[in-house]
């Protein structure tokens, strides 16, 4: 069995190797091409090309870097034609993904298996409709997801999130990383301004501020930074400019077999969270870590997504669990000031989201098989059905 796969993104990459690996235990056989990173090479794929060349997010950043993705568009198309594999998977990045879709549709019958469902419960529904000559199975995040896609005719199966499988710290580790960095007994706010340039540009400005008003009325609190590698210089660029500075955990300076640990400690060990709006909030929903979510874009994409939002809320616990219990500060709402006293209030009463939280968990399938597997399962399923 041959399978090209195409992922765009870390997060993206994660769920390829997991997929890759699900397939691998079920089709001994199998043998992979595509584009991934570090994680599905790992797993036997050689990358058409480096994979954050497609790592581009935001209605108005795209637009500079056109024509270099038009090229890698191209190219992929070609090499999916060239291979004739039995399947081709896209893992999100749904604009670069879906364009290569319908290209290898228009010159094929190749059967597309879309990885991780488009938002089309948040904006632009007409997707769903669109997505249903190009591409034949959907394998969806979240429970909700299913019922949007098959109305428009597209098999959609639910797999899990690969959340509810990643490893949490022990009270006894997070005691230890406490210890390590001369925390005490201090309150300890995480701070998570996100992973690409971009948003630590935007979100750094506001995060610092809150940080400060919340230290002024709370001179005993303490701030972890985990930095992500790609952003790690620019995180301490920018968090020195902060009025309060943050212990900042950089990749760079941390063994890399111990990154992923101390992370998970410092979700632990956190009294609460001022964190980017992303799959984030699930990870410190895994951990039961309070939480505040903040974020901002680039004007013209903010003026965009508005008009077209059709949620209340973009926070993905309070979707899951279908609460409102994460608050959250977007776009012109996203400022220091009221961000620091709803931190304040999750501070002095951190129970409340925690309900939320396991629901959430639960929902996302802590309690099945691997999310991997299940998608292996389901894209071998589609096949035979297909003939």
């Amino acid at each position: 069995m041959r399978v090209f796969l195409i992922a765009g993104e870390p997060s993206g990459d994660a769920l390829g190797r997991a997929l890759m690996a699900g397939l691998k235990e079920l089709v001994p056989d199998v043998a992979f091409e595509g584009v991934g990173g570090p994680l599905m090479q790992g797993e036997g794929m050689t990358s058409l090309f480096p994979m954050d060349e497609l790592s581009v997010m935001g209605l108005a950043e795209i637009v500079p870097k056109y024509p270099a993705l038009k090229r890698r568009l191209t190219q992929t198309v070609e090499a999916v034609l060239a291979a004739k594999p039995d399947v081709l998977i896209t893992i999100d990045s749904p604009d670069f993904c879906l364009r290569v879709a319908k290209a290898v549709k228009a010159r094929s019958a190749l059967r597309v298996v879309h990885y991780v469902a488009p938002t089309v419960w948040a904006w632009r529904p007409k997707r769903a409709e669109r997505m249903a000559g190009v591409v034949d199975q959907v394998l969806a995040l979240f429970p909700f997801e299913p019922p949007f896609l098959e109305r428009a005719g597209v098999r959609c199966d639910f797999v899990g999130h690969p959340v509810v499988t990643e490893p949490q710290a022990t009270e006894a580790e997070a005691a230890g990383f406490r210890l390590a960095h001369g925390l005490g007994d201090a309150p300890l706010l995480l701070m998570l301004p996100g992973s690409r340039r971009g948003e630590v540009t935007r979100l750094a400005p506001v995060m610092g501020p809150a940080l400060a008003r919340l230290s002024a009325a709370r001179p005993e609190l303490r701030a972890v930074l985990p930095a992500a590698r790609p952003v790690a210089g620019l995180v301490q660029e920018v968090t020195a400019q902060w009025p309060v500075k943050p212990l900042i955990l950089d990749p760079r300076e941390i063994a890399a077999d111990n990154v992923a640990a101390e992370k998970r400690a410092a979700f632990r060990a956190a009294d609460a969270a001022l964190a980017a709006s992303g799959t984030v909030s699930l990870e410190l929903a895994a951990a039961e870590t309070p939480m505040v979510i903040a974020y901002d874009t680039h004007w013209l994409t903010r003026a965009i997504m508005a008009r077209m939002l059709l949620t209340d809320t973009v926070t993905l616990v309070n979707l899951v669990a279908d609460s409102r219990t994460i608050p959250e500060f977007l776009g012109k709402d996203c400022r220091p000031a009221p961000i620091a006293a709803a931190l304040a209030k999750v501070l002095d009463a951190p129970g409340g989201q925690r309900a939320a939280m396991r629901l959430c968990m639960d929902r996302l399938g802590r309690h099945a098989a691997p999310p991997g597997l299940r998608a292996a399962r389901a894209v071998l399923d589609g096949m035979a059905r297909n003939g």
